[in-house]
């Protein structure tokens, strides 16, 4: 379980932090209070994080989470669930199994709307094109599912109180959802929904699709990872998945219009993002070589900066290193 912070101990860490099938790495910025602690958790201050990757990456940007997550697979982690220190765990919270048999939504739909699967509410999931909020747009009716025995390699939960969504929800809207409780549903290859590092869980085979893009504004990156890892899945033949909420956001301040400046490359950039890892990618190469593929084609697409890409290889480098020992 990795979180990054730059408060004090939150009611969300203590709380994961007292899981007792829980192993909690928490990073921490130079924004973060210098005497940080919540045992048991593993707190990796800034003097603690260094490294090839640490030496790249900016400071005071969420892609220093990273950090954490090489931490983790050096513990041995086989499956590193990701959230914020705003999320408080419900009392059944828990990840589906990887592999089984769910409901699953037809594929190549393009762009879907998972959260109005789990409410009624007008609402949608940050990193949602903007061309398809509308009323009912983009949702998959119950009657689409089907049961499939699937490989699931992404699991995301919603949350409830303040889940995440975009600006724009915020500012028109700005009502805090309680999403329903069912079974979880997955996507076909080609259907994609934004996912986010709210509460979400990576299997192994797939770490490498943890890269956080460092070269884009802070609302941006972890959409932009999830938008580039679903083609890279499918190809690898695995699929996301969207469960329940299992969290309860009490959200830290935020700007709302900071947030929107923050968001509008995201806006303008996101939809197209999973048309271009696609034709990017090759069929039969691994996880690592599709993502280096894709973001060369969004540093030509002039998505992310030239320095994305020696970034990238630093990560590569190191989860190499740390899933070796």
């Amino acid at each position: 379980m990795v979180i990054t912070t730059i408060h004090p101990p939150t009611i969300a860490v203590q709380a994961f932090s007292g899981m007792p099938t829980a192993r909690v790495v928490v990073v921490g910025d130079r924004k973060t209070p210098a005497d940080w602690s919540c045992p048991p958790a593993v707190y990796l201050g800034p003097d603690a994080n260094a490294g090839p990757l640490a030496a790249v990456l900016p400071w005071n940007h969420y892609s220093r989470k990273m950090l954490g997550y090489l931490h983790a697979i050096r513990l041995g982690a086989d499956v590193i669930y990701d959230t914020d220190d705003d999320n408080v765990p419900k009392t059944e919270w828990a990840v589906p199994s990887f592999d089984g048999v769910y409901d699953c939504t037809p594929g190549d739909l393009g762009f879907v709307n998972l959260y109005a699967s789990f409410t009624d509410q007008h609402i949608w999931p940050r990193g949602f094109p903007l061309s398809l909020i509308r009323e009912g747009a983009a949702a998959v009716p119950d009657a689409d599912l089907t049961h499939q025995d699937v490989r699931v390699g992404v699991w995301q939960a919603l949350a409830d109180g303040d889940p995440d969504v975009d600006a724009l929800y915020r500012l028109v809207d700005g009502r805090s959802c309680h999403f329903r409780s069912r079974a979880p549903i997955v996507l076909g290859e080609g259907t994609v929904c934004p996912f986010n590092t709210q509460s979400t869980a990576v299997r192994r085979e797939l770490f490498p699709l943890l890269y956080l893009p460092s070269t884009v504004t802070f609302r941006f990156t972890d959409i932009l990872r999830g938008l580039v890892a679903q083609p890279i899945m499918w190809a690898a033949g695995y699929r996301l998945g969207f469960t329940e909420a299992t969290v309860v956001q009490d959200r830290n301040p935020h700007n709302l219009l900071s947030d929107f400046a923050d968001e509008v490359p995201m806006y303008l950039r996101g939809a197209d993002v999973p048309d271009l890892v696609s034709r990017a990618i090759e069929p039969g190469a691994s996880v690592s070589e599709n993502l280096i593929r894709a973001y060369s084609a969004l540093h030509e697409a002039r998505i992310v900066e030239a320095a994305e890409m020696s970034r990238l290889q630093a990560w590569l480098a190191e989860l190499s290193l740390a899933s070796s020992r």
